[in-house]
């Protein structure tokens, strides 16, 4: 039987929501959107939600603000920010809040598709932090 996976979309620009709902479609993932944070957490209250995908810079609530509700809540759901930023302030930001990867734009297809399902299949051991923090490699 095929798990089927929900991923959330906060994303305020239309075409790279449009385009990032697009390819997580294609691979055949049930995709919510959401145009900022707060309708985005909206949508996790009232959805079981695998994944979200959060673009760092929306208004009035952007991508931070949005994981600190989360966690605040003790939502472990993994998070990818979607940003043009590059600052190391940023990485440090994610590493402090969790976030399960950070994806530059322009979005690439293959990248982004690789991230998801990476996180995805982690996420069905129900054991994501965990199993992020082990070695690549070796032998079990």
């Amino acid at each position: 039987m095929v798990m089927q996976n929900t991923v959330l979309v906060a994303e305020d620009n239309d075409f790279v929501r449009m385009q990032i709902v697009s390819f997580l479609r294609e691979v055949g993932c049930d995709v919510l959107e959401a145009s900022e944070g707060r309708s985005a957490l909206r949508q996790m209250a009232t959805s079981k939600v695998n994944l979200a995908i959060v673009d760092v810079r929306m208004e009035p609530m952007g991508g931070f603000e949005f994981i600190k509700t989360l966690r605040q809540g003790d939502d472990k759901t993994p998070v990818i920010l979607v940003t043009g930023d590059q600052s190391s302030d940023l990485l440090e930001q994610a590493g402090h809040w969790k976030v399960a990867a950070v994806l530059m734009k322009p979005v690439q297809k293959d990248r982004l598709l690789t991230m998801v399902g990476r996180i995805l299949d982690l996420g069905r051991d129900d054991d994501v932090e965990e199993a992020a923090q082990e070695p690549d490699g070796g032998d079990t």
